[in-house]
């Protein structure tokens, strides 16, 4: 677009500008940064329904509060596109979750306005409290404003926030950006709450007076605050005779609900309440994909579209006609999991707010009683379906694999201790590419091989992903974890007769006799192009598939150390307390003394970029890893 599209855009670096605009150009301030950000997003793809629908919030926001100063806490930062363009990134916009570029989430790395780190859902309000409690103690005069919305308002960690917000003295203003949605529609008992909660305009006007007279006279300190509010509650009920809802009863100011694409009326309310003390609720209503026809109509398509036509919202579809494509994991899992459970009237499928990113929605759509979104809740997701498990149901609970860190505790003391046939299927595991480091799945082969119980796999390819699920739900097998990679597979013709696979035992893929080779997932499928590029080397070079990482294969493993001298190992993991070290562990333990090289994730956090760029910076791509081997042959 030409630079004269923007004309009030354009004077915005940072919101000490925007803070000079007259209230009455907020309206079109708004009109220009939706339409940049629609621009933007059509040829560069990144999170497009969220942060269209929260620009009249970002826009008040910083021009109510004296950000970087105050601070604004972004729950899912897939909200906060438009917080970023005000905030000194426009023109370098066009980086957006690009290599080496701007991070598609909120990074205090990044800039001194982004408060917060938000990969991961339901942390403003915690996050927010501890700030707000921090900058009392310290004597900072600072307002905090936590926002949640897109659903994580169904995490737990959010209801503890709330209720140590409504025990301990604060100032925190919570925005609750409610648009019915996370990434698919919302579920669960709080959405239907939210949407039926009741309002009241006589109520509110009168409350404000009350609050405003009240403040006036010298009575809204920290002692009062509590009594004050039970008595606006009085009123609420004397007036519209219903019970306070969830905020209310926790002692925590609420307002709303507000319509949140009227700017102005943000502002208004927010320069109001701003300056009361104690916690308080700002209830905004929002439409996902608000300003793009397309997107309001198919939030969940609109999520993350990818490119676009931006006048037609035609999506493009980046593939050569007449090209079979191999399948995505997520979809191989979908299908694969309904053939099962078209035979295995035992198996259930439980996903944590991602039917549509996992692809459980296929169970979904053909048994829709068989198939659970319980929220954005893994630990819930988890100890849910040990209860499943415990009663005699088979559940396949379907996590990604950064967010199953957030269910540690419950796989350890609800599902291994007791043994239960639960298959966790972690998707995303490894690098995710641009979503980066609060999205790469680097941790699980290492923070799972140490619970007792757990079979944890890993496929090379679609049909060997099929053939674990397959295993996973015979009689017997315990808690089974099956991690796979984002993104396509290799396999066009992948829907082969599943099989049981033999519970720890690897494959030799390609016979060697100096160095041994052992990998493990889709990674392998770069081994064997590696060993390709050496040449007539390759003769040299032995591949294994390990399969599985807990139990290991250890017949293979003596086999490997009485015929090699030289093992590396390859994983899209970290390298620390994977299958590398697996190994190295087994001989030691053996007394086995060989020469062992392991390839994997550094123990760092990896920036964000495509795949093919991060793999070929960490020297894990099919020429790095050659180059591994040319050292040793």
């Amino acid at each position: 677009m030409m630079q004269s599209t923007y004309p009030l855009l354009n004077t915005i670096n940072y919101p000490s500008d925007l803070r000079k605009l007259k209230e009455c150009q907020l309206e079109q301030l708004c009109v220009e940064l939706r339409q940049f950000l629609i621009d933007e997003l059509s040829c560069n793809p990144g999170h497009f329904g969220s942060s269209l629908g929260v620009v009249e919030l970002t826009v008040a926001l910083h021009y109510v509060f004296e950000t970087p100063h105050d601070r604004i806490v972004w729950d899912v930062g897939h909200q906060a596109y438009g917080h970023k363009i005000l905030t000194g990134r426009r023109n370098v916009f066009k980086t957006n979750r690009k290599f080496n570029g701007i991070s598609g989430f909120p990074s205090p790395k990044e800039s001194q306005y982004d408060s917060f780190v938000a990969g991961h859902a339901s942390t403003s309000i915690s996050a927010g409290l501890g700030m707000s409690i921090a900058d009392a103690m310290l004597g900072e005069k600072r307002q905090v404003i936590a926002v949640i919305g897109d659903g994580s308002l169904t995490g737990g960690l959010a209801f503890e926030g709330l209720n140590n917000a409504s025990v301990s003295p604060n100032n925190l203003l919570i925005v609750l950006n409610d648009n019915n949605m996370s990434i698919d529609k919302n579920v669960g008992g709080l959405s239907q709450y939210l949407m039926e909660i009741t309002t009241s305009r006589t109520y509110n006007r009168i409350r404000y007076k009350v609050y405003r007279a009240f403040e006036k006279i010298g009575l809204m300190n920290e002692s009062k605050r509590k009594s004050l509010l039970r008595f606006s509650n009085s009123i609420k009920n004397l007036l519209i005779g219903g019970n306070q809802n969830i905020f209310e009863s926790l002692s925590i100011r609420y307002f709303g609900q507000v319509d949140g694409h009227d700017v102005l009326q943000l502002v208004k309310i927010l320069n109001d309440i701003k300056d009361f003390k104690g916690p308080k609720v700002l209830h905004i209503k929002t439409k996902k994909g608000k300003g793009f026809a397309p997107a309001e109509n198919a939030a969940t398509e609109w999520h993350a579209p990818g490119l676009f036509n931006k006048e037609t919202g035609e999506r493009i579809v980046n593939t050569t006609k007449g090209t079979k494509e191999p399948p995505l994991y997520q979809d191989v899992f979908g299908e694969t999991l309904l053939e099962l459970a078209k035979v295995n009237d035992k198996i259930v499928g439980v996903t944590p707010a991602m039917p549509t990113g996992c692809s459980m929605n296929i169970l979904m759509k053909e048994m829709p009683d068989r198939a659970f979104d319980v929220g954005i809740a893994e630990g819930h997701a988890v100890t849910f379906s040990a209860g499943l498990a415990k009663e005699g149901l088979l559940p396949f609970c379907n996590v990604y694999s950064s967010f199953m860190q957030r269910a540690y505790d419950q796989v350890i003391h609800d599902v291994a201790l007791q043994n239960l046939n639960v298959v966790f299927c972690l998707d995303r595991a490894g690098l995710v590419g641009a979503d980066g480091p609060t999205h790469h799945g680097n941790f699980d082969l290492a923070y799972f091989r140490v619970v007792p119980n757990l079979t944890i796999a890993s496929p090379i390819n679609e049909e060997e992903l099929r053939n674990m699920m397959y295993t996973a739900q015979l009689p017997n097998k315990g808690p089974f974890v099956i991690r796979y990679p984002r993104g396509n597979g290799v396999l066009v013709d992948w829907q082969t007769p599943m099989k049981e696979l033999p519970i720890g035992k690897g494959v030799c893929l390609k016979e060697g006799k100096d160095i041994a080779v052992l990998s493990i997932g889709n990674i392998g499928n770069t081994v064997a192009k590696a060993i390709e590029l050496l040449g007539s080397d390759s003769k040299k070079v032995a591949h294994y598939d390990m399969r599985f990482l807990k139990p290991i294969d250890e017949e293979m493993l003596h086999d490997i150390a009485s015929k090699f001298k030289k093992v590396i190992t390859v994983e899209n993991g970290t390298i620390k307390g994977g299958l590398g070290s697996a190994v190295l562990e087994f001989f030691a333990d053996n007394n086995y003394l060989l020469s062992v090289t392991r390839l994997g994730l550094p123990d760092e956090f990896i920036q964000h970029g495509s795949n093919d760029e991060l793999f070929k910076m960490l020297r894990l791509d099919d020429q790095g890893i050659a180059q591994s081997l040319r050292l040793l042959v």
